[in-house]
């Protein structure tokens, strides 16, 4: 296995590393150590490695990732796992802003607490808060699942398109055209099967409820208007 020592390697060496694996290769497993809270660590992978990161990192870390498991063994920054297409990202720690931002696939995992704007924009990824999280998550979005183990702030889901929100805790308020709605038996077993996928043992479906889109914001509506 691979270690890249951040404290003594610039982190374009390891960014480089992880983008030029050939189509076979059998290295696959990446261990980054001394991260110090650097910026941008493993940023765009595009193939199937797991990059174990031993320590806390800044801004964007597994940004635009596709197909890669990045485990940070620490805390992330504002934005990590913003754009993931596919693959795994998880969080030992807590996660700063706008976690998950505009993910389109994959599966995101935070052991801790996310802050505010988690899920903003989200475009079909799954994200899993083991903790609780900010105000304004999810805001507009459009698909994908929001699992939350603990509560959420204000403003939940405001201006909410298809994404699937599941809160086992309180929720502040809600945002915008973001309801209540009915956990049916489908939602149930999906539910079941995103907190398995995550690792999640002490939690129960039943113990959820699902928040959703009302649906009378998807087109503009002048009876509406202080809605917007």
């Amino acid at each position: 296995m691979p270690t890249y020592d951040l404290s003594v390697m610039p982190l374009r060496a390891l960014n480089q590393a992880l983008h030029a694996i050939p189509e076979g290769s059998n290295e696959t497993a990446f261990e980054v150590v001394n991260p110090r809270g650097s910026h941008a660590v493993a940023v765009g992978i595009d193939k199937p490695v797991s990059v174990d990161v031993r320590g806390s990192v800044g801004y964007y870390c597994a940004g635009m990732n596709d197909g890669g498991t990045v485990t940070v063994h620490g805390s992330a920054g504002p934005g990590v796992a913003e754009n993931m297409m596919s693959g795994t990202v998880v969080i030992e720690g807590d996660a700063s802003q706008y976690a998950g931002a505009t993910g389109r696939g994959g599966l995101l995992v935070i052991r801790g607490n996310a802050a505010s704007r988690c899920g903003i924009s989200m475009k079909g990824i799954d994200i899993v808060v083991c903790g609780s999280i900010g105000h304004m998550s999810a805001f507009m979005g459009q698909s994908g699942h929001l699992v939350v183990l603990g509560d959420a702030g204000e403003a939940l889901g405001d201006s909410l398109y298809e994404a699937k929100l599941f809160v086992r805790g309180t929720v502040k308020s809600l945002g915008a055209d973001c309801v209540e709605k009915e956990m049916k038996p489908k939602h149930l077993k999906l539910l079941a099967d995103l907190l398995d996928k995550a690792g999640v043992t002490d939690a129960k479906p039943e113990e959820f409820k699902r928040y959703g889109s009302a649906r009378t914001l998807y087109n503009f509506n002048i009876d509406n208007a202080d809605a917007y």
